[in-house]
């Protein structure tokens, strides 16, 4: 490591997002919401978006993939599943303490499969919260899923 680049660190300042103060105008999906506590749009953070996701119970996301974006995730409290593979066939469930890697273009469907208890997870994603949204599904498509 140069000189410089020890510099450069040294007069580096982190930045903490205060609670409630959260970016609530991030990308989310269907009824799946998004919440963006560390992100380009409200820090200086250019390759990474961080944040809490969560679904109401007996609700999901639309069917879609974060592009070039890989996503880890660790689920706080509630049942998820991810529905993937052609026509959402293939699923796999989580709950509290599981994590979970997406791959980048993956199409999805992330769903609570609680009808009383909020589904929440961190989230974090490279190089940022890139979500692009795909034609929709029914319901009755997704094995095991039912709304509230």
């Amino acid at each position: 490591m140069s000189n410089k680049d020890a510099e450069l660190r040294w007069q580096a300042v982190p930045q903490v997002t205060k609670s409630g103060q959260e970016d609530t105008h991030t990308m989310s999906s269907g009824d799946c919401v998004r919440v963006s506590g560390v992100g380009p749009q409200h820090t200086d953070a250019t390759k990474i978006w961080f944040g809490q996701v969560h679904n109401n119970p007996g609700y999901r996301s639309l069917p879609h993939h974060h592009g070039e974006a890989e996503t880890g995730g660790y689920v706080l409290r509630g049942k998820g599943r991810i529905y993937f593979g052609k026509g959402y066939t293939q699923f796999i469930d989580m709950t509290a303490g599981d994590w979970v890697f997406v791959p980048p273009f993956m199409p999805h469907v992330e769903a609570n499969m609680s009808t009383t208890e909020e589904l929440v997870w961190l989230t974090a994603r490279t190089p940022d919260n890139i979500v692009i949204n795909l034609e929709e599904v029914d319901d009755s498509t997704l094995v095991g899923y039912k709304r509230s």
